[in-house]
């Protein structure tokens, strides 16, 4: 991970390493499970004593730019699903990976993340190309605008999100981010707090930051699908810029609660760029997944590819992260 985490660099090559690879049969993927889903001999991840984001989760949201209110509800109903009941395999399933993650006094990752504001700058109070640090910005307008419509400032369990819509251009937007996490500087925001931003890859690169649901543009050809052919995967939730942030959401979850001030949770020697626990499993969704291939998932009955349940009969497709138990990328619709 580079200072602000920008992992995502990898996606592209496993784009376009998608673009090289054989169509191989769904068995011959699933035979090799073990050779693609991560290896404990080639990763060494280490915990590095920083804390864990222990604490319930009191998560708040700046809608930045002009947002399609049906993508806004996918993107709160998964996140309404990490803490909520739904059939197995679950989203709520999916976190309880991200939980076995402890901090030095042996104390896991929270179970609870409410949704506790929203905040919606559609007047692109810092214009439609955003630079990485202009993320803190962003969060320092929105907890300072005239009440009611300013989100509290929360240093106690407070998380911020910004998701930004399909026309916000943002630094390294596609070519070598799909998302990033970090903390805010007290300089700017006036405290430090754990933020993440996610953008929507709908109209700018969905082959790069939204995959498996939109053909690479340079492939000539759509990326694997569920039975490891060439056919593209439809979207669970009817729109694959909307859809692909969730997965990009979920690794960023994932990372910014287990590595919150990038001191705990990473493989690697170099602190300013860490592998995180979701960077392990990049592209993997289920049993077999790797080198181009997603994993064997499941589909619903329109044929749209997706492996967690969530709330309201809502399905999603979020990639797995390293269990530290297991010592193997793993997801709750696991075949083995």
């Amino acid at each position: 991970m580079q200072k602000l985490h920008c992992n995502f660099f990898f996606l592209a090559c496993f784009v376009f390493s998608a673009t090289l690879a054989h169509s191989w049969s769904q068995n011959r993927e699933f035979n090799q499970a073990k050779n693609y889903e991560g290896s404990s001999d080639l990763v060494d991840l280490q915990y590095h004593m920083g804390p864990v984001l222990t604490s319930p989760i009191n998560l708040y949201i700046i809608w930045y730019g002009k947002w399609n209110p049906a993508h806004q509800s996918t993107i709160r109903d998964f996140i309404y699903s990490l803490s909520s009941p739904a059939p197995y395999p679950s989203v709520a399933d999916w976190w309880s990976t991200v939980r076995l993650y402890t901090d030095q006094t042996g104390s896991n990752i929270t179970r609870s993340i409410a949704l506790s504001g929203e905040f919606y700058d559609s007047a692109y109070s810092h214009g439609n190309y955003l630079s990485r640090l202009s993320m803190q910005s962003i969060i320092k307008y929105a907890v300072t605008s005239p009440y009611p419509r300013a989100l509290p400032l929360n240093p106690h369990n407070g998380l911020y999100l910004v998701m930004s819509s399909p026309d916000v251009r943002v630094q390294d937007f596609c070519r070598a981010v799909c998302g990033f996490h970090y903390f805010t500087f007290p300089t700017i925001v006036g405290v430090t707090v754990p933020y993440a931003w996610v953008g929507n890859s709908g109209t700018q690169c969905p082959g790069v930051c939204a995959y498996p649901f939109a053909w690479p543009k340079y492939s000539g050809k759509p990326p694997p699908s569920t039975n490891g052919g060439n056919n593209i995967m439809r979207a669970p939730n009817g729109d694959a810029g909307a859809d692909g942030m969730i997965s990009v959401l979920a690794h960023e979850l994932a990372e910014v609660s287990s590595n919150p001030l990038v001191n705990a949770w990473y493989a690697g020697d170099d602190p300013t760029a860490p592998t995180e626990i979701a960077d392990l499993c990049m592209g993997v969704y289920g049993s077999g997944g790797g080198g181009g291939y997603v994993g064997v998932v499941s589909k619903d009955k329109w044929g749209n590819g997706f492996n967690v349940n969530g709330v309201k009969g809502r399905k999603f497709l979020v990639q797995w992260v390293w269990s530290p138990v297991k010592r193997r990328c793993f997801g709750p619709n696991a075949m083995d």
